[in-house]
């Protein structure tokens, strides 16, 4: 998927090393919390902030937490949290 960040055009996506890179900053055994959390509203930004990170390291970008954390993300907080969560559905999602 793709995020605009900065007015620049970033591709993100959840690799195996980028999931397991959540499970670490969020400090969850499992990615099966974070998804709960999503599913029932229950996160945070700080959630949103780790997957958007994970997904854009996933995809290429060079981008620190705190740089993500300064930068405008196109359509703001809303779109950001959307994009977060779409990210870690497709992560999930078993190919036809």
């Amino acid at each position: 998927m793709a995020l605009v960040i900065d007015g620049q055009r970033h591709i993100a996506r959840l690799t195996l090393g980028a999931l397991a890179e959540l499970e670490e900053t969020l400090e969850q055994g499992s990615l099966l919390g974070l998804v709960e959390r999503f599913e029932g509203n229950g996160f945070a930004s700080r959630d949103v902030l780790a997957l958007l990170g994970a997904g854009l390291r996933g995809g290429g970008a060079r981008i620190s937490d705190a740089a993500l954390a300064q930068a405008d993300i196109e359509g703001g907080p809303m779109a950001a949290a959307r994009a977060a969560a779409e990210l870690l559905a497709r992560a999930f999602v078993v190919p036809e």
